[in-house]
C-alpha cells in the first residue's frame, strides 16, 4: 500500500496542454483548409507554398493577439476585484471573517469549526483566503496574458507547419489529396489526445474533430473549385 502524502495534481499544466493541442488543432485545420482551397482553384504550386506560409504567420498572429487582449482582460478584472476585496478587509475584518464563515459552514462544517478555519486561515492570509474561497481566483488558474499569447502562437504554428510542409513537398498533381489525409490522420490523433486531456471519450473526440474539420476542408476546396472556374 503506497504511502499517502501530497497528491500533486498539476490542473494547471492539464489546462496548457489542452489549449496547445486545440491550438494546433486550430492551425491544421485552417492552413489545411486554406491551401486545399487554393489547390482546388489551380493555381501554380510555388503560390499555394506562399498562400500556407502567409497562413500561417497571420493565423499565429492572430490567435496571438486575440489570446493576449482576452486572457490580458481577465488579468484586469482580477486585479479589480482583489482590490475590491483588499479595500473590504482593511474597512470591516470582522464582517469578511463571519463572510467567510458562512462560506465554510455552507460547505459542510459545523459553525464553531468554521469559524475557527477563517480564523486561522485569515491570520495567515486573509486576501488569499478571500481570493480562493470567495472568489474563486488562484495562482495555479490566474491569468497571463504573455504565456497565453506565446502558448497560442507557437502551438497554432506547429500545427499549420504540418499541411504547409506536405504542401512544399508533395507535386502539385497530389498535393490536394495528400494534404487532406495526412491533415485528416493528424487531426484524428489530436482530436483523440484533446478529449483524453480533458477527460472526455477518446473515440467520440478524436471523430468529430476530423468529421467537422473535413466538414471545413470540403467546403474550402468547392470555393477554390468553383472561384477557379470563374476565373
Amino acid at each position: 500500500m503506497r504511502p499517502r502524502g501530497h497528491e500533486g495534481h498539476n490542473l494547471g499544466g492539464i489546462a496548457w496542454l489542452r489549449a496547445g493541442v486545440l491550438g494546433a488543432n486550430d492551425g491544421i485545420v485552417s492552413t489545411a483548409s486554406l491551401i486545399v482551397g487554393v489547390a482546388a482553384a489551380h493555381v501554380s504550386h510555388a503560390n499555394i507554398v506562399l498562400t500556407g506560409v502567409a497562413g500561417l504567420v497571420a493565423g499565429a498572429m492572430s490567435m496571438a493577439t486575440g489570446e493576449y487582449v482576452s486572457v490580458h482582460s481577465q488579468a484586469d478584472t482580477e486585479a479589480a476585484i482583489l482590490a475590491q476585496e483588499k479595500a473590504e478587509l482593511e474597512g470591516d475584518f470582522a464582517g469578511e471573517i463571519l463572510e467567510l464563515t458562512d462560506i465554510y459552514t455552507r460547505r459542510g462544517l459545523d459553525r464553531a469549526l468554521a469559524k475557527k478555519v477563517a480564523d486561522q486561515l485569515m491570520a495567515h492570509d486573509a486576501l488569499g483566503t478571500h481570493a480562493r474561497d470567495e472568489l474563486g481566483l488562484s495562482t495555479t488558474l490566474s491569468a497571463r496574458p504573455i504565456q497565453a499569447a506565446v502558448t497560442s502562437a507557437c502551438s497554432f504554428a506547429t500545427g499549420a507547419a504540418m499541411p504547409l510542409a506536405v504542401a512544399m513537398l508533395t507535386p502539385t498533381q497530389y498535393l490536394l489529396v495528400t494534404t487532406v489525409g495526412v491533415s485528416l490522420l493528424c487531426l484524428l490523433g489530436l482530436g483523440g489526445l484533446a478529449a483524453k486531456v480533458g477527460g472526455a471519450n477518446v473515440v467520440t473526440g478524436a471523430v468529430r474533430v476530423t468529421f467537422w474539420s473535413a466538414l471545413a476542408m470540403a467546403v474550402t476546396a468547392s470555393v477554390g473549385s468553383l472561384i477557379g472556374t470563374l476565373g
